[in-house]
């Protein structure tokens, strides 16, 4: 039997401002750190040994995985990989979701946080928080870096990276952990329980509670997190 443990990373300043965050690089609030050390307790507690760890490229995701590291004593390094960034927010990058909601109504701001293949107006790439003009992406082909991106467009970038460099090590029998962010850990829900495009959009995320899948032979066999008091409903189980 294999792991596969999905964490959204703990919370960040931006979720406590309830802000859209997206590829600006915001770290940890307090609680935030909290949790990931708090996962690293409940990984351990669950006796699940890790052999290889991703996280996102962004500050908030390798944090955390640090801290679930450092809390579980393991001293490997990790592989870090923008695929596995955020979604983009477009336009509505750093705005107030509550500010939001008054200003366009709380379906049309849910359209844009939720809906598959909705997408804000894109980022001016004048703005400081465009990903031209943030040092982490500076290595970063700038034809890969967006303006503004849907669920889908989240998914078609997340998958290929999940698919040739996560999923063989899985068939492989390892145990896999993988920080990240709610819709990219979103987008490999997606492809791992089969959901359709209504069900994703009512699949919430958790920050800092391991998500963890078990295999055997490549099939799903059991799924949980591990904090049941923060738990959310994973609709395919």
């Amino acid at each position: 039997m294999s792991h596969l443990i999905l964490i959204r990373h703990g919370q960040s300043e931006w979720n406590l401002e309830k802000r859209f965050t997206g590829w600006v690089d915001v770290d940890l609030a307090a609680n935030g750190k909290l949790e990931a050390c708090k996962s690293g307790e409940l990984l351990k507690d669950n006796n699940i040994n890790i052999d290889y760890s991703f996280s996102s490229l962004q500050i908030r995701a390798i944090n955390t995985l640090k801290l679930v590291h450092n809390t579980m004593r393991i001293k490997e390094t990790f592989t870090k990989a923008w695929q596995l960034n955020e979604r983009h927010y477009g336009a509505l990058t750093g705005l107030n979701k509550d500010e939001m909601k008054k200003k366009f109504g709380e379906k049309k701001v849910h359209e844009f946080r939720r809906s598959w293949n909705i997408k804000p107006e894109p980022l001016n790439k004048n703005n400081p928080y465009h990903p031209i003009n943030i040092e982490t992406y500076k290595d970063i082909p700038k034809e890969n870096l967006p303006d503004t991106e849907s669920l889908e467009d989240t998914y078609n970038r997340v998958l290929p990276y999940y698919k040739k460099n996560i999923q063989s090590k899985i068939l492989e029998g390892k145990n896999i952990l993988i920080v990240a962010h709610g819709n990219s850990i979103r987008a490999m829900c997606k492809y791992l329980f089969k959901l359709d495009e209504k069900k994703i959009s009512l699949l919430e995320i958790p920050t800092g509670n391991p998500l963890v899948i078990n295999f055997e032979e490549n099939k799903i066999v059991k799924c949980k997190y591990l904090d049941k008091s923060r738990a959310k409903d994973l609709i395919a189980f």
